[in-house]
């Protein structure tokens, strides 16, 4: 796990501690050399670089030819460059990682959260998987213009809805021997759909 200091140091401003946290332990890479390789949706092995030299010999022998994400927050090497001669040692540095990653993530958290048309918690799981893959509904969603102030979601603490239930607020709802069966809610089984579906 990174350090809290760290991102509150290092990320963009504009994301709340929990959601950088959340989009690294997510998204993000073991350690600031972690290079990531993929083509189309395979993940291609390579070699665990050691060191800052063998992490960036890496990052451009596959730069051109698949996609390679770099780094605490997996950032996109080959994002706004033309030539292997422009890749900044930069996006091995865990603080500048950690800036640019979380600026991108940003803009995308924002885009998808302009696409659900309010603040919802769902557009954080699909902005963080809109951000490992690069797309958001069929569009190269990296290269999407910013829609700039954005309302965003307000992360839920797990902590805080385990304090809730700890503490109870009453009963949401009856239990089943107290509930009247005439106003139970509807309920479908479909256990048996999957027996059909299945091929001969």
């Amino acid at each position: 796990m990174i350090d809290a200091e760290l991102i509150q140091q290092c990320a963009d401003p504009s994301l709340k501690l929990e959601i950088v946290q959340k989009f690294i332990e997510e998204a993000g890479g073991a350690d600031h050399l972690t290079v990531t390789v993929r083509a189309g949706e395979r993940i291609i092995l390579v070699p665990k670089p050691t060191t800052e030299d063998e992490a960036m010999q890496l990052i451009q022998q596959n730069l051109g030819q698949s996609v390679v994400k770099v780094g605490v927050t997996q950032y996109p090497a080959g994002l706004g460059i033309q030539d292997k001669s422009e890749l900044s040692p930069d996006l091995l540095d865990s603080c500048k990682n950690i800036g640019m990653g979380t600026a991108l993530f940003a803009k995308v958290y924002r885009i998808v959260t302009e696409w659900h048309g309010a603040p919802a918690q769902e557009a954080l799981d699909d902005a963080i998987l809109a951000y490992k893959t690069g797309r958001f509904e069929g569009r190269q969603v990296f290269y999407e213009s910013d829609p700039g102030e954005t309302e965003l979601a307000k992360p839920q603490s797990a902590e805080l809805g385990e304090r809730v239930a700890a503490e109870g607020t009453g009963p949401s709802e009856p239990s089943l021997s107290e509930e009247d069966p005439n106003k139970a809610g509807i309920r479908i089984d479909l256990s048996g759909i999957s027996n059909n579906n299945k091929e001969q």
